[in-house]
This record gives C-alpha cells, sequence and structure tokens, in this order.
C-alpha cells in the first residue's frame, strides 16, 4: 500500500511539473505572439514618394531618390551607411505645410507640433488656441525662417517641404534633421492622402494610420467603382477648372490628381495631357478647351460672398462659358471651409462632393458637401 501511495504521489508531482512547464510554454508562446503584433507594418500602396523596409530593429524609409532615413527606438542601433538615424517616436516637431498639419490633425497628435509656419486658412480651434497660447510657435514663412524661434521649438525633426521657394539654409545650420514630406507631389489623391502612414511612423501611431487610411480607401474606391459602373456605357458630363489671375489661367493638368478626382467621379476633364500636372495658359486657349464644358469648378479665397457677378467682374468673358450661363459652377471657398487644412487626407470627401454633383443619384438624397457645391 505504501509503494502504491508512493507511486501515486510522484506521478501527481511528475504530472504538475510537466502542467507548470506547459504553462509556462504557453505563456512564453503568447508573449512572443504579443510581440509579434505589436510590430506594425506599412504597407504603401498609392504613395510614390517614399517606401518602408523593415529589418531587424530598424525601420528604413527612403524618401524621393536622395534621403534615406532609419527609424529606430534605440538610438545606438546600427544603420546602414547613408542613412540618417531617427529614434522614434519624436516628442517634438515643426510643419511647413497645411498639408503637413492635416496628417497630425487626424491622427489627434497636435501634441507633437511645437512650430508652424503660419496661421493662414487655418480653422482649426485646438491649433489656433495653442498658437495663442504659445505651445506652438510661427516661424516665418519659406526663404524668412526666424532661427530663434526653430530652436525654441526643441523640434526632434523638422518636416519640410522642398519646392522652389526653399530656404532651408539658415535652419540646416542647426544641424536639426529635416525629413521632406512630399505628399504635395503625388498625383494619385489616395497617394497623397497616404503620407498620413509616413508621419504615423515618425510619432508612434502606424496603427492609427493604417486603420485611418483603410477606411480613405475602402469609401474612395467603393464610390469610384460605382461612378465606374454607371458611366461605363453612358455620356459624362464635362468639367473645367480654375480662373484667370494676373493675365494667365493656371489650369490643372490632365495628370494632376484634382483631374483624376474628376475622371473618379465620373466626369472627363477637358485637358487630357496627362503629360502635366499643372500649366499656365491665356484666356483664349482656355476658352477653346473649355467654353462648352458643363460644369466649371473655382477654387478661391473671395473676401465675402461668392457670385456669378463677381466672377462675370473678374474678367467679363467669363460669361460667355457654358458653364456659366447654365449656373453650373462649382465652388468652394477657402476663407470659408479647411481646403488645404484637411482635404488632402478627406480625398473620399472630395469625391462624394463632385459626385453629388455629377451623378447625385449615386448619393443620399441629404447629403451635405463639405468643400464644393454649386454656386447659387
Amino acid at each position: 500500500m505504501q509503494i502504491e501511495m508512493k507511486k501515486s504521489v510522484i506521478f501527481l508531482a511528475i504530472a504538475a511539473l510537466l502542467c507548470a512547464c506547459s504553462g509556462k510554454k504557453a505563456t512564453s508562446q503568447n508573449a512572443d505572439e504579443t510581440s509579434s503584433d505589436s510590430i506594425v507594418t506599412i504597407d504603401v500602396k498609392y504613395a510614390t514618394g517614399f517606401t518602408v523596409r523593415d529589418s531587424a530593429d530598424i525601420r528604413l524609409v527612403d524618401v524621393g531618390k536622395h534621403e534615406h532615413f532609419a527609424l529606430v527606438s534605440a538610438y545606438d542601433a546600427e544603420v546602414p551607411n547613408g542613412y540618417t538615424k531617427v529614434r522614434v517616436p519624436i516628442k517634438n516637431t515643426i510643419c511647413m505645410t497645411a498639408l503637413q498639419l492635416s496628417n497630425f490633425t487626424v491622427l489627434d497628435a497636435h501634441d507633437v507640433v511645437k512650430g508652424i509656419t503660419g496661421t493662414k486658412n487655418l480653422f482649426d480651434k485646438d491649433i489656433l488656441q495653442r498658437v495663442k497660447d504659445g505651445k506652438i510657435v510661427k516661424i516665418g514663412m519659406e526663404g524668412e525662417f526666424d532661427t530663434e524661434l526653430v530652436l525654441a521649438a526643441n523640434p526632434d525633426v523638422i518636416f519640410i517641404s522642398p519646392s522652389k521657394r526653399g530656404g532651408y539654409d539658415a535652419i540646416k545650420e542647426t544641424k536639426i534633421t529635416l525629413v521632406p514630406h512630399l505628399g504635395y507631389k503625388e498625383l494619385d489623391p489616395l497617394g497623397q492622402a497616404e503620407w498620413v502612414k509616413f508621419v504615423g511612423m515618425f510619432i508612434g501611431k502606424e496603427r492609427e494610420a493604417n486603420e485611418l487610411f483603410a477606411g480613405i480607401e475602402q469609401r474612395y474606391n467603393g464610390l469610384k467603382a460605382k461612378c465606374q459602373q454607371l458611366t461605363a456605357n453612358g455620356q459624362k458630363p464635362t468639367v473645367t477648372s480654375g480662373e484667370m489671375h494676373y493675365g494667365t489661367w493656371h489650369a490643372v493638368g490632365g495628370k494632376n490628381y484634382l483631374a483624376q478626382i474628376f475622371r473618379d467621379a465620373g466626369a472627363d476633364y477637358v485637358i487630357n495631357d496627362e503629360e502635366t500636372s499643372g500649366e499656365n495658359l491665356e484666356f483664349e486657349k482656355m476658352y477653346a478647351l473649355s467654353a462648352n464644358a458643363d460644369y466649371w469648378r473655382i477654387l478661391n479665397s473671395y473676401p465675402g460672398e461668392f457670385s456669378y457677378e463677381a466672377l462675370k467682374a473678374s474678367e467679363p468673358r467669363n460669361e460667355l462659358f457654358k458653364a456659366f450661363k447654365e449656373k453650373k459652377v462649382i465652388y468652394c471657398n477657402m476663407k470659408q471651409q479647411p481646403y488645404y487644412e484637411i482635404a488632402p487626407v478627406e480625398p473620399d470627401v472630395l469625391l462624394k462632393d463632385f459626385v453629388a454633383i455629377f451623378h447625385p443619384e449615386l448619393v443620399e438624397s441629404d447629403y451635405t458637401p463639405k468643400y464644393y457645391r454649386l454656386l447659387k
């Protein structure tokens, strides 16, 4: 009997030990799965201005052809030659454009922004309050940056927008890492919006950026598909864009992202040249292209209420256009709508505004446009 009891005790001890080991193994496995799940993959589908590669404990981000960044969590991490090391998530930064700022707004990350160039055409109450409270400083416009204010913002990196104005020589001397944000160069509406993933990587909000963009993509492509189905065998309305300024008409080229939105919204843009994103034309040339366009899209900062009378006053020949005569001018006033402030990350909303005009049967009957509507 004693021998049998000893065998039972030994058996129970071994069983308990095995269970404990099994439990530890399961716990370890779950921990590994959790660790693996915490690595958020960035899949770039539409944007052409940046690429992402994950390598061991670093993330390699290439911007354009000449800028390379290694995002690391530990600053002593080894990075490949030619890559600028950036410890993430960053805590402080400066935004040079409203397009960049829009990424931080939709990611609920205004606390990371410590400097901007100015507040013209900005509507966001939180940003304006932060500027008023001194939490965000205005560093001046491109080419006229206040270096002392740049340093006072204590940025880990500065997001820049390389353009013909530039003027970054002064802040280069501060040795602060300059990170190009090339969203403005994207010719695909979804490509421009996808730069929210770029910013997400720097501020530790990759998961939020992925989820946000997935929603934008789904809504945009879903409505685009409906437009394609509707216009597959039917005639599309035609649309022109822009207006005269200082003797020339800056026309959106056929390769521009706005021209792509027109096409995705089930309309034909009057300029089919897909080699340019924009060009300056004389009135006669633009009139020859646009005289019989069904719709005319205008974006400006007119003080007060814009009207057909104001459009005619700015250029008497504007009344010759078919869209003017038939009261089919599509209008957005940047003094009344946060166009550049948030529209870059809302291509789905822009698309829906145009679809509501071109093909109203595809949207809800009570849909209220956010940016563009027919001018009354």
